[in-house]
C-alpha cells in the first residue's frame, strides 16, 4: 500500500484502503494469479493498482484534540477506581566503562 500510494505525488498514504489490498491479495491467492512472476519487480502490482483506482477521500482536519473519552454507565464500579493523575519521572544514568 506504501508503495503503491508513493508512485503518485501528493497521495497521502492515509488514503490507502486496507480492507480493499486484504481482499485483492485474497482473491489472488484463491486464483493462484500471478504465482510465477516474470523477472521484471513491479512495486505497485495488482494490489497496488486496486488500491490506487479506490483512494479513500481525504482526512478531515481535527477540530478538537484527542481525549480518552469517560466510561458512560449508570452503575458504580465494584471496586473503588482510582482516576487521579500522577507524575511521573524518568531519570537516565549513562554507564560508561572504564578504559584499560
Amino acid at each position: 500500500m506504501a508503495d503503491a500510494t508513493e508512485t503518485r505525488p501528493h497521495v497521502d498514504p492515509d488514503r490507502a484502503s486496507f480492507t480493499i489490498a486484504l481482499n485483492t491479495a485474497r482473491d489472488l491467492v484463491i486464483q493462484a494469479a500471478g504465482v510465477i512472476a516474470d523477472t521484471v519487480i513491479d512495486l505497485v502490482g495488482t494490489i497496488g493498482r486496486r488500491v490506487l483506482a479506490d483512494l479513500m477521500p481525504d482526512r478531515r482536519i481535527r477540530t478538537r484534540p484527542r481525549v480518552v473519552k469517560r466510561a458512560i454507565s449508570e452503575y458504580n464500579a465494584k471496586d473503588t477506581v482510582d482516576r487521579t493523575s500522577y507524575k511521573a519521572t524518568i531519570s537516565i544514568n549513562i554507564l560508561t566503562t572504564p578504559d584499560p
